[in-house]
């Protein structure tokens, strides 16, 4: 592989601002931070699964206010119906006409939150979406602002009144994180500190909206060499090959980890992708996608990828 790129990009001076200023209010997960502004410079999607409480909403929160973006947060209950997030038109007896309202999903944040207690007709509502970046409601597109960014959040599928993400909505998400329990210095901070919601109020932009979609392409300019290329295509071929593995990581997975990789090297200030960039995202981009072929005794999910990364050697 190539020789270590220390130059910094240009646009990853206010990137590292946002990871400090959003890493003052969520505590301790400087790693999942850093994944989410991945995910959305690569153009993807987050899904956070994690119990209640442990600091989602304010994480979509402290993200949407730090990077000066429109946020919405809606709350997918089992009665939230489809027209709720994209919107009616209602007749207007004024005009004789039917007037188009837009729904919540017209922001450029939107926190989907508890998304899997919302039903399957209600969930798939966000499929166009989030794949497209535009609606098609009673025959007419309409295109969502830029940049678009889905956070869903949801609990454990074994709590009560949820409705499990079917495989096409889950593949729409591009990373999947935890958070997790602070650590016990994390934590007592928290205990003595001010309260999150006050903190995000104080909050500030650290970049301008229109920045984003610059910062974009440029992480798809990272350059990813061909012994790279090589490497991630040894790491998908590996989990198609393997027996441990139900199914094995989609071309859309691949596209996701080199994306999400050039992302990644972009925020450690590098202008080439390194190996050490996919191990660091591939948990996230692929632990939602993979499955043990034996789901009594096998790993699940991250616990998967960490097994894929072992597995195969970096090309030399």
């Amino acid at each position: 592989m190539a020789a270590r790129n220390r130059s910094a990009p240009t646009m990853s001076h206010p990137i590292e601002q946002v990871v400090r200023q959003v890493g003052q209010v969520i505590l301790g997960k400087q790693h999942q931070i850093r994944l989410a502004l991945a995910c959305l410079l690569a153009r993807g999607h987050l899904l956070i699964e994690d119990q209640p409480g442990v600091g989602k909403t304010t994480l979509a929160h402290a993200l949407a206010t730090s990077l000066g973006l429109e946020f919405q947060r809606i709350q997918f209950t089992s009665d939230l119906l489809p027209a709720d997030v994209l919107g009616v038109s209602i007749y207007d007896r004024d005009t004789g006409l039917f007037k188009f309202h837009p729904g919540p999903i017209f922001h450029q944040l939107i926190l989907a939150d508890e998304i899997n207690r919302a039903t399957p007709k209600t969930q798939s509502a966000l499929l166009e979406a989030m794949e497209e970046r535009q609606v098609t409601i009673e025959g007419e597109t309409r295109k969502l602002p830029q940049p678009f960014f889905v956070v869903a959040t949801q609990n454990p599928s074994n709590q009560i009144g949820t409705f499990p993400l079917p495989e096409s909505q889950m593949d729409r998400f591009l990373m999947r994180i935890e958070l997790g329990y602070p650590d016990r210095a994390a934590e007592r901070e928290l205990l003595q500190g001010s309260d999150r919601r006050d903190m995000i109020a104080a909050l500030s932009a650290c970049i301008a909206p229109e920045e984003l979609p610059m910062m974009q392409r440029q992480a798809r300019e990272v350059h990813a060499s061909a012994a790279l290329l090589d490497y991630l295509q040894a790491l998908v071929n590996h989990s198609r090959q393997a027996p441990r593995y139900a199914a094995g990581l989609s071309p859309r997975a691949g596209l996701g980890l080199l994306g999400a990789a050039r992302a990644w090297a972009m925020l450690e200030g590098r202008h080439q992708v390194l190996p050490e960039d996919v191990q660091a995202i591939l948990p996230a981009v692929a632990g939602h996608r993979l499955s043990a072929a034996d789901s009594a005794t096998g790993a699940a999910g991250a616990a998967l990828a960490a097994e894929l990364i072992k597995e195969v050697p970096i090309p030399y």
